[in-house]
């Protein structure tokens, strides 16, 4: 275990990873034993470039989630929503491809990504106050993948009916909704929405580093409005760490009004339903994602947008968090991973086991070898080499939506290592390569066969038990 008094340990190791990874810039910053610590490298841009700084604004993704559910607990105290309601109750208009699901769903189904239709669904519904209301209109096409309730399987369209949820509840758009039940009462005076805001101030601009070294600027910039519950949110890395701060107190705002019961908030951080070997974690609580690491309970929610990573992590036992936001992929969310790794080692003393790999004979392999699919991408899994990889290839249906919003296309990436670990069921690691460490797992139906891969916390659906050629 490090110093943890010594007060340039963060900035000294982000300075290393940012300059071994090649990251273009980040902002850091950690909560430990009450005392806040920040650490910034790089630049805000390649091609205006400005140093980053303490206002320098990123894009923090699905971090986001975490206040749309927030909100949601504080409607729910004001017994305004019922969390075990179906979502109907608030949305009557809700039409989905099975009746059933749409009569069903629950609020709380919403946010432990259980309600089991295609999670990414990316439309661009326009920039007015009605485009929740236009997303969810469109709902009604997405594909029933997993019976409701029944397993976890990440889901931003979730989080967009969430976000509608609270603007039919409060008569708000859902920025204003979350900027009156949130942002003003705790302070949170450099976290936004909308570019106008952005604009105007210091801010990362998303970049992507290609195979051959180069690194060019991602656009567009911003997410769909649509999105925002989801992830469409802006801040420097003092309003995250004060976000760290309220979810780790007693639901009181710096200036001691309360803002949600201590039980309430506590409950945001208590499973509510299983995933273990997801990429996600052990346990979904209400948003946040859940793990257990060496006997402490680790509780989280990073983000990813267009070429910005960001990574927020907590230790409620120890009053301990960390965040990190970059602006590069994939070398930033490399970069999160190493700097969380390290600094739970050198403030907490906790060290992340690798798991052991298993090796398993070409006969044994076969049984995952096939293609699976998501509403966005094809991933077709083989054996080479005595191991198994995946294959990650967008669907060309999603290709083109990215093009209609003027969004580049990702370039097709190297196939990604799987390994397959000691442990119940069928669970893997990526042994190497920018994913290092992400686990993951197969599922098998009720004859035993290997039915589904859960890669990145989503279901992708075995479509074919051989891989054409």
């Amino acid at each position: 275990m490090g110093d943890t008094d010594q007060p340039n340990a963060l900035q000294e190791k982000l300075t290393e990873l940012g300059t071994e990874l090649g990251v273009v810039g980040v902002s850091a910053g950690v909560l430990v034993d009450g005392d806040e610590h920040f650490a910034f490298h790089g630049v805000t841009s390649v091609d205006n470039p400005l140093p980053v700084d303490a206002e320098t604004l990123f894009q923090f993704g699905s971090t986001g989630k975490t206040y749309t559910a927030t909100a949601m607990l504080r409607l729910v105290e004001q017994r305004k929503v019922d969390l075990d309601a179906p979502v109907r109750t608030y949305v009557p208009e809700l039409k989905l491809r099975d009746e059933e699901v749409a009569q069903k769903v629950t609020v709380l189904q919403l946010f432990n990504h259980t309600a089991g239709w295609d999670g990414d669904m990316m439309d661009d519904t326009g920039d007015g106050d009605d485009a929740l209301a236009k997303y969810v209109e469109r709902m009604e096409r997405l594909q029933q993948v997993t019976p409701l309730g029944a397993t976890v399987s990440y889901n931003n369209a979730s989080l967009s009916l969430a976000g509608r949820v609270i603007e039919k509840v409060t008569g708000l758009t859902y920025e204003q909704a979350v900027r009156d039940l949130l942002l003003d009462p705790l302070g949170l005076d450099h976290t936004f929405f909308f570019t106008n805001e952005i604009m105007t101030r210091r801010f990362a601009v998303g970049h992507t580093k290609h195979d051959d070294g180069r690194i060019t600027i991602a656009r567009p910039w911003a997410l769909p409005r649509s999105g925002n519950p989801a992830g469409g949110m802006s801040a420097n890395a003092r309003d995250q760490l004060a976000w760290a701060k309220f979810h780790l107190g007693d639901g009181t705002a710096p200036d001691g009004t309360r803002l949600l019961s201590a039980e309430l908030l506590e409950q945001m951080k208590q499973p509510t339903f299983d995933m273990r070997g997801s990429a996600l974690g052990d346990y979904v609580g209400i948003s946040w994602l859940l793990r257990d690491l060496q006997g402490v309970r680790v509780v989280g929610h990073g983000g990813t947008t267009n070429g910005q990573y960001s990574e927020f992590t907590m230790v409620p036992e120890r009053r301990f968090a960390i965040i990190s936001m970059t602006n590069c992929g994939p070398n930033g969310s490399q970069l999160n991973t190493l700097l969380e790794k390290w600094a739970f080692e050198h403030y907490l003393g906790i060290a992340d086991v690798e798991p052991e790999q298993l090796a398993l004979g070409d006969e044994a392999l076969q049984h995952y070898v096939g293609r699976y699919e998501t509403i966005a991408a094809s991933v077709e899994i083989s054996v080479a080499g005595g191991a198994l990889e995946a294959k990650i290839v967008m669907k060309p249906e999603m290709a083109a939506v990215l093009r209609e919003q003027n969004e580049e296309v990702p370039e097709e990436q190297p196939p990604v290592p799987l390994a397959i670990v000691a442990g119940d069921g069928d669970p893997y690691v990526v042994p190497d390569g920018p994913a290092k460490g992400m686990r993951g797992y197969f599922s098998r139906g009720a004859d035993g066969r290997v039915d589904g891969v859960h890669l990145g916390g989503r279901l992708a659906t075995k479509v074919t038990d051989l891989v054409e050629a």
